[in-house]
């Protein structure tokens, strides 16, 4: 898969959260953002799962400009699966009803078919039994698996997790890399915003220093780590590996 920017600009309000960006990254299974709070990395990752558009520039997966006008937009996201840090699940719903419910009103499946599926991807993800559950019975890692169940259920071409491990304790947080690890060996694609350097380190194909409204520096996963070019990114690989 390719990822590209072109000349990509992002503000909100008077301040450049990306700032012409030029880059490109080819990858096969999971590419990692990795770089320091508020360096632009979830403003990215918003950007290429075509929830908010550029000011300048293109976005450019495999080779297509991602659409910037609403109605396609809202089609190239029926492609992609999106996680968030913050779970997002409807309180009120059960955790099966959740997975269920964009397979009926945005990707216009039969409610039975629904069912169905969503019942299929709570037990891939050792959730079988709680399926009945509201998201507050559930612990944090399995409310993270739920949102993952749900983001997967359509089967989208790309994954896109934005820190996906961030509200969790360790334990928790272990569970959840399990998941995106096995996802990864079985061959979804997969773009990540993660502090996990040591299983950005394992699990990446790429990896990507975001940091100052631009990509300082991204290459191989083990080049990256045991290399680093930039004396930006040797500086915040020191400090995040330091403990």
């Amino acid at each position: 898969m390719r990822v590209s920017l072109d000349g990509v600009v992002k503000a909100f309000g008077p301040q450049r959260v990306l700032d012409r960006v030029v880059w490109e990254a080819d990858f096969e299974h999971a590419l990692a953002l990795i770089g320091p709070s508020g360096g632009g990395k979830s403003t990215l990752m918003r950007l290429l799962a075509g929830l908010d558009t550029p000011d300048e520039g293109r976005v450019m997966v495999d080779g297509k400009a991602l659409p910037v006008d609403e109605g396609a937009l809202r089609a190239y996201r029926r492609g992609t699966g999106i996680v968030f840090q913050s779970f997002n699940l409807f309180p009120h719903l059960s955790a099966l009803e959740n997975v269920i419910l964009p397979l009926v009103h945005v990707h216009g499946m039969g409610r039975r078919e629904a069912e169905g599926v969503a019942a299929s991807f709570l037990e891939r993800f050792r959730l079988a039994g709680h399926g009945h559950k509201q998201p507050a019975l559930l612990s944090g890692g399995q409310r993270q698996r739920v949102a993952i169940a749900r983001a997967l259920a359509h089967s989208p071409g790309l994954l896109l997790l934005d820190e996906p491990t961030s509200a969790l304790d360790p334990e928790m947080t272990s569970e959840v890399l399990d998941v995106i690890a096995e996802l990864r060996d079985s061959g979804q694609r997969i773009v990540l915003v993660t502090h996990e350097m040591g299983f950005a380190r394992h699990t990446a194909d790429v990896v990507a220093f975001v940091d100052g409204g631009g990509i300082l520096e991204s290459g191989a996963a083990a080049e990256f780590f045991g290399n680093p070019k930039k004396p930006e990114t040797a500086r915040f690989l020191e400090k995040i590996l330091k403990y």
